[in-house]
């Protein structure tokens, strides 16, 4: 879970200060104390964490903090505000081309992951009514078209490409081109990374903004490499004047010292991460949310997005009205998990939960419930149609159940199980309906939990 270090030390800071009731200066200084080694172990760069705790202690040490009822909440509150600061306020959004197809360099080191990102954001401009076009300029390192144009098939995005004998520039004005005739009106350019920095690279670079002026030139770092991201950023940025940041790898084993130091070092915005593997995983990065994140604090705002992007809403109205008709079946709750499983990993949606702390989640395998989804799904597909459509066949069979736990690799006990699940859920369903026709006549008195 990204930030999981620093989230548990803040809450430890906080934790502290909440139990003392009244604060003084003192037990404010003890606290910032707990928070600086906090952001310096998350590899946070030394100059923005002392200037961060001067910002915030300033805000803490005044009446309307050690005066109030909530004292402690108000320090939460005053590091919230400062954190989501420190990371830009706001969501930096994409410059769109007012004349012709919006052009987007990508630039970085190589092995930030810049090739799989370019499809992560083609993907995500296309959901967003664009038609984008993926530019293969990498033509130094072996096989980086071929991975750009896989990238490509697998989503579904064309990628044009002019092999590796003609030179970065010419491949990027004939992208335009390319794009203008065949109704492309968003361009991705990916292109050459280097192991380190060097002149060479930074010049072609150059050569390829000047010859195309893109709309942005994100560059794209690994947020496990910490303070080295930094100054990766730094050096980028005065060579090129980025528009903004990429973070890759932020589902990792990160200490989030990247995500906290790029923004104020360079002055330039985080636009996007990504936060795993899947061409999906990349989502707009909201300075107050990830700041809410961070805290603890959950992010419900990106879990109610993921849910209305995810779940089709008509099809969820129908399967609604079929549970409290009893007319639902197993076909329909395929659907649903179906549904549920587009929303992505169960162990990625608990850390925007509020209240779930990467403390209270030690020890906890989450990949568990999706074991068990995957069980139910084995389960279901064993039936036939006629059986999903009608579960009482299975329930009254001992064959058909045989039958179905053979084809499933489950045991009679787990079909079993899940039948008496689905029987008791549509029972949960009557009472509900049941409840809402005496709501619907005024009956409120009647029903025990009113009494």
């Amino acid at each position: 879970m990204a930030f999981e270090g620093l989230t548990s030390k803040l809450q430890d800071a906080f934790k502290k200060l909440k139990g003392k009731g009244k604060l003084n200066e003192k037990d404010i200084k003890e606290a910032m104390r707990e928070v600086k080694l906090a952001l310096l172990e998350a590899d946070v760069n030394y100059k923005v964490v002392k200037k961060f705790i001067n910002s915030v202690s300033e805000k803490c040490v005044g009446s309307e903090v050690l005066e109030s009822l909530t004292p402690a909440q108000q320090v939460i509150k005053i590091v919230n505000e400062e954190l989501t600061a420190l990371m830009g306020t706001s969501e930096s959004k994409i410059s769109y081309s007012d004349n012709g197809p919006t052009i987007i360099m990508l630039v970085g080191l190589q092995g930030a992951g810049k090739t799989t990102m370019a499809g992560k954001l083609a993907l995500h401009f296309r959901k967003k009514n664009k038609k984008p076009l993926l530019v293969a300029a990498d033509i130094y390192r072996p096989a980086a078209i071929k991975q750009l144009q896989t990238v490509g098939k697998q989503i579904d995005i064309p990628v044009f490409s002019m092999g590796d004998k003609v030179s970065p520039v010419d491949i990027a004005k004939a992208s335009i081109e390319h794009a203008k005739n065949n109704g492309n009106n968003l361009i991705i350019i990916d292109t050459a990374g280097r192991l380190h920095i060097d002149e060479e690279l930074m010049k072609e670079l150059k050569d390829v903004k000047e010859a195309v002026s893109p709309q942005e030139i994100l560059l794209v770092v690994d947020s496990m490499t910490g303070q080295d991201a930094v100054t990766v950023a730094e050096t980028f940025n005065s060579s090129l004047d980025i528009s903004g940041v990429v973070l890759t790898k932020l589902d990792g084993d990160t200490r989030g010292g990247a995500a906290l130091s790029i923004r104020e070092i360079t002055n330039k915005p985080i636009k996007f991460v990504g936060i795993g593997e899947k061409m999906t995983d990349v989502e707009v990065f909201h300075p107050d949310r990830m700041s809410s994140r961070i805290l603890g604090m959950g992010d419900v705002l990106s879990l109610i997005e993921k849910a209305q992007q995810a779940i089709d809403q008509k099809e969820a109205m129908e399967l609604g009205n079929k549970m409290l008709n009893q007319d639902f079946n197993f076909e329909d709750f395929l659907s649903v998990m179906g549904q549920m499983k587009k929303m992505g990993p169960f162990s990625k949606l608990i850390e925007m939960i509020p209240g779930v702390t990467p403390k209270e989640l030690q020890g906890v395998d989450l990949s568990q419930g999706e074991k068990e989804m995957g069980k139910i799904e084995s389960i279901i597909n064993s039936m036939t149609i006629k059986e999903r459509r009608n579960p009482n066949l299975v329930s009254s069979s001992p064959s058909r159940k045989k039958r179905i736990a053979k084809g499933s690799g489950c045991n009679i006990q787990q079909v079993n199980k899940l039948l008496k699940d689905f029987e008791n859920m549509r029972k949960m369903m009557k009472q509900m309906k049941g409840m809402q026709k005496n709501a619907k006549k005024g009956m409120f008195g009647k029903l025990p939990f009113m009494q």
